[in-house]
């Protein structure tokens, strides 16, 4: 554990703004989508401040096309709310504005003020965040100065309070205020911070490096449905290879998979060459705009797991399948105690470890139906992984690609995983009227 080197602080001290005039930076309205435009418009046109801020900005600056557009105002939730017919509010420790177009949603938030005493519990972490401020405020809330950059829709200047240009240039990921304090307040901040590393080819910076020790002590406070959360956008968002060197280098892997960090501190080749495989495998297919899925990601972390306990129960008169599904079990219930999994990831992964153990004795009829399941594919690209790294498993493997080539692919829609550039997202509230239910009068 790494001991810091400053003082534990309360709150980051606001700097004077740095404004970057149009023609002093590459950020264009051409760039940006006509849905926030919109938004940015039409809240500057009713008297209200309306700036694009965090990842878009971020990402603009850096000449790529961001996958979201959040926007900051000082226009209250509420009266966000009733200049967008189209919009709903979200989210109770922290309330923000979802306007809809189509499939793309834009994120207002309204300027944050530093969280009052009452708001904070013992241990440091926020409770409640719906304190209202101003722009100067809202960006001394935010975790890292390359996130506090604002681009004005009134002017088209870039605003910058902490040094995110600079952190930009030196390709560092600087904390706004101590870095220990931002950690206690939330700790999954550690892993945020080792994501945006993995992300953009950047470093955390000495302090940020050094104060990790307050993430990591702190991270199991945290429930497992979050880290699950965290964990899929670090290894499902096109930079998973570099998210697990991050995290290993931070060391806190072992917070979101005990059993995976463990196996790669002992130095097993075959299991790294296999992890890293899936990896990039993933990676790829997110670039090329594929579907990725949870469950072959656990599928493959666990895969070692799994067999290993397996092996141990199938000589007690068990077969291999029945063995593979007990093996499941006791390994799925000891990882959801770090990162839940919902049952509908998990099953497909357990659908992966079984077809693995019927290929393996399959004859005749069976082979049809092993070719019938819906998660038939995903097993024969999960051999073609075991294969690769030179697993002894047994089986055919072109037989089985043969096969598998024969089956036009199901379309899948894809779901983002990379779409959280502030923190947690909200949960939306449950709509009662649509489940039959009378709202209180």
């Amino acid at each position: 554990m790494r001991a810091l080197s400053k003082p534990f602080k309360r709150a980051p001290e606001v700097h004077a703004p740095v404004v970057i005039e149009r023609s002093e930076h590459n950020i264009s309205r051409k760039q940006i989508s006509t849905a926030a435009l919109k938004v940015l418009y039409r809240l500057k046109s009713e008297g209200f401040d309306a700036y694009l801020v965090g990842g878009g900005v971020r990402d603009l600056l850096l000449g790529e096309s961001p996958k979201d557009f959040d926007i900051a105002t000082n226009a209250k939730p509420e009266q966000v709310r009733g200049l967008f017919k189209n919009s709903r509010m979200i989210g109770r420790r922290f309330v923000i504005v979802h306007v809809v177009f189509g499939r793309e949603i834009i994120e207002v938030t309204t300027f944050r003020a530093p969280p009052r005493p009452r708001d904070i519990d013992p241990d440091g972490r926020i409770r409640s965040d719906n304190n209202y401020g101003d722009i100067a405020s809202d960006a001394a809330r935010r975790d890292f100065s390359i996130n506090a950059l604002y681009y004005n829709i009134a002017d088209f200047s870039v605003t910058d309070f902490f040094g995110g240009l600079q952190a930009i240039k030196d390709k560092k990921i600087r904390f706004i205020g101590d870095p220990a304090t931002r950690y206690q307040e939330d700790p999954v901040r550690g892993l945020r911070a080792l994501r945006f590393a993995a992300k953009l080819g950047f470093e955390l910076d000495d302090d940020a490096f050094e104060a990790l020790s307050f993430a990591r002590d702190n991270l199991e406070q945290i429930p497992a449905a979050r880290l699950y959360e965290e964990a899929m956008k670090l290894f499902l968002s096109g930079h998973g290879e570099a998210s697990l060197d991050a995290l290993l280098d931070g060391d806190l892997l072992f917070t979101l998979f005990p059993t995976v960090d463990e196996r790669l501190q002992d130095h097993e080749e075959q299991f790294e060459a296999f992890i890293r495989a899936t990896l990039v495998n993933t990676d790829q297919r997110v670039q090329e705009g594929r579907s990725v899925q949870p469950g072959f990601l656990f599928a493959a972390f666990l895969w070692a797991d799994v067999k290993d306990r397996a092996d141990d129960i199938a000589p007690g008169g068990h077969t291999q399948v029945q063995a593979v599904l007990s093996a499941a079990d006791i390994i799925l219930a000891q990882q959801t105690k770090y990162t839940a999994c919902p049952k509908r990831f998990t099953q497909p992964a357990i659908d992966v470890w079984v077809l693995q153990a019927r290929m393996a004795t399959a004859r005749g009829k069976r082979v049809e139906r092993i070719v019938e399941h819906p998660k038939f594919r995903a097993a024969v690209d999960f051999l073609k992984l075991r294969d690769a790294v030179g697993e002894d498993h047994g089986l055919d493997l072109q037989y089985w690609v043969e096969l598998a080539d024969q089956i036009p692919p199901a379309p899948v829609r894809q779901r983002r995983f990379d779409d959280d550039e502030q923190g947690e997202r909200p949960r939306r509230r449950s709509n009662q009227r649509r489940r039959g239910k009378k709202t209180p009068e």
